[in-house]
């Protein structure tokens, strides 16, 4: 089975293509570029590994959350492209993926992923691995304050956790704070997350479990997730 995952939820900009087993990818740090930069990158992988998106069995993509318009972006390209070579599609969240990079690239198997989402708030979510070697949410993906996640997340952390994301390095100045002694860290982070991003690779595990469990869906209903879907204003004075 030969699948493409692609993001651009975040500051980083990923794609990921499995053709029979064997994984091309591409990854840039390039935030306000993302429109610029995805279709190149997936033109890319699929000239390197020679073969036809209608070749394909089916598309991953981030659907969040993250940066809106990135977000936005990933979902607009992806359903132009299922489109064009009537692909099932299927998003994946870019929490978890980045806890599925926690897994892959270190093997832990109990995170919190963390994304600054502005305003003061970070994404947040947490999630174990299962059975079949993928990370699951335990707890809904919420936005909060900060010095909200321990409350939002202390039901469901009953232990060491490792942490992930750019959350941990905007808000927190002694991130083994927020919850507890529970934050476990690579010695050699110095207390900084290691994984800040997600990649396309960590998307395209999830995504190709999903559509081989029939989980797919047709392109008009790849939906982006927002976590948060009402954004405060401050108004000016005399306009309240």
């Amino acid at each position: 089975m030969n699948y493409l995952a692609l993001d651009a939820s975040t500051e980083a900009c990923s794609v990921a293509l499995e053709v029979n087993g064997k994984m091309f990818s591409r990854y840039e740090l390039c935030p306000q570029s993302h429109s610029l930069r995805l279709l190149p990158m997936i033109d890319d992988v699929l000239q390197e590994a020679n073969i036809k998106l209608t070749e394909l069995d089916g598309l991953i993509f981030g659907q969040g959350p993250g940066s809106f318009t990135g977000v936005r972006i990933g979902v607009g390209v992806a359903q132009g492209l299922a489109f064009s070579a009537n692909l099932p599609v299927v998003g994946v969240s870019s929490l978890q993926a980045m806890a599925q990079s926690a897994f892959l690239t270190h093997g832990e198997t109990k995170v919190v992923a963390a994304i600054d989402a502005r305003m003061a708030e970070v994404y947040n979510g947490y999630f174990e691995l299962d059975e079949n070697n993928i990370m699951q949410e335990k707890q809904s993906e919420a936005v909060t304050p900060p010095e909200q996640l321990d409350a939002h997340l202390s039901s469901v952390v009953k232990s060491t956790f490792y942490a992930v994301g750019t959350g941990w390095d905007a808000y927190f100045e002694k991130p083994n704070e927020a919850l507890g002694e529970k934050l476990v860290a690579l010695k050699s982070n110095q207390g900084s997350p290691e994984i800040l991003f997600p990649t396309a690779e960590a998307m395209l595990v999830i995504g190709k479990t999903k559509l081989e469990q029939g989980q797919g869906v047709t392109a008009e209903n790849a939906q982006p997730v927002y976590v948060r879907d009402t954004v405060s204003w401050k108004k000016l004075p005399g306009k309240e």
